[in-house]
């Protein structure tokens, strides 16, 4: 039997991953802090281990007690828009944190490191994203990912170690984080929707996304460890087909029978239009949903009315308060 450590696995993707592995005959370990993920959303049959990938101590102790065939690393904390005000958190969770975990895998010779990067790799203007492009992050988040592919492909070369790096984009789906108001806009709608509030858009809403509903990410994820064909590349996951935050208005009131209304907040320093092509990935792996955005956002919403809104909360750590967006309203030192 296969054994996994899953970094992140109380978290949104890293769930749905456990679960998936779990489903593959894997032993599955999960490790997380619970700062963005909840211990109920860990599926039976996994064991979990509260602490945080930035615990170098802890990080040797798991890899020695469990002998690791594969790492799933999920963990991070991936607000990209609040990551220019929290750089030194950014990077100690984002990027060292993953350092001691590829150096832990090196140590113990595990097969393969599987991590989930993020098209913010790419910077803006490079349309439609592609794998052979040219990286330019534009944001402290971006940068951390970039860094962590980079390492990874450093540490292959140097130590032969193996590793499959994805790109999601704009996940959703069950178990996301509702309550989290710095990032995942249609939790954030839905869950200004069952508080009575209006929805809050940063800019005129023309920005454009490809939402990607969770399947389409974390079953491609689980299952490329098994497929060597994957190993030792980049892969970009999730959605072809890119809407409008104004569209995305719509779609989410229709699955909660509202006409939301809608305040519109000062634009952000922030990508306005991201898609990317998955011609590569869907060669290697295969797979699709098949579910459009109604579909999956009116599975999303079943699942958010069942569960409730969740109260927001402030980030407690901003390092720089200059230019924060409107409507944050968040503390600093």
């Amino acid at each position: 039997m296969a054994c996994s450590l899953i970094t992140g696995g109380a978290g949104f993707i890293g769930s749905h991953v456990v679960k998936h592995c779990l489903a593959m005959g894997h032993e599955v370990i999960v490790l997380d802090d619970l700062s963005g993920g909840f211990e109920d959303h860990i599926p039976a049959g996994a064991k979990f281990v509260k602490g945080s990938v930035t615990d170098s101590q802890l990080m040797a102790k798991l890899f020695e007690d469990h002998h690791f065939d594969y790492v799933y690393h999920l963990a991070a904390y991936a607000a990209e828009g609040l990551s220019h005000f929290i750089r030194s958190f950014n990077y100690n969770t984002n990027l060292l944190g993953s350092i001691h975990l590829i150096n832990e895998s090196v140590r113990h010779k595990v097969k393969c490191f599987v991590f989930t990067s993020s098209i913010a790799v790419y910077g803006h203007g490079q349309l439609p994203m592609t794998e052979d492009l040219v990286p330019v992050p534009e944001d402290p988040y971006g940068i951390s990912k970039y860094a962590v592919e980079l390492d990874l492909k450093a540490a292959h070369e140097m130590f032969g170690l193996k590793y499959v790096i994805f790109r999601p984009h704009n996940v959703y789906g069950e178990n996301q984080n509702i309550g989290d108001k710095y990032r995942n806009v249609i939790g954030i709608f839905m869950n200004q929707i069952m508080q009575g509030k209006p929805l809050t858009i940063f800019g005129d809403g023309s920005q454009t996304r490809a939402f990607s509903y969770i399947d389409d990410v974390a079953i491609p994820i689980a299952r490329s460890v098994s497929m060597e064909q994957a190993y030792n590349q980049v892969f970009n996951i999730g959605a072809d087909q890119p809407y409008t935050v104004n569209e995305l208005v719509k779609v989410v009131g229709k699955c909660f029978q509202v006409e939301p209304s809608v305040k519109y907040l000062s634009a952000r320093n922030e990508v306005m239009h991201a898609y990317s092509d998955h011609t590569k990935a869907r060669k290697i792996f295969n797979f699709s949903s098949g579910l459009g955005l109604q579909e999956g956002i009116s599975r999303m919403a079943d699942w958010a009315k069942k569960t409730g809104s969740r109260q927001s909360k402030e980030f407690g750590h901003i390092e720089i308060s200059e230019k924060l967006p409107d409507g944050w309203g968040l503390n600093h030192k």
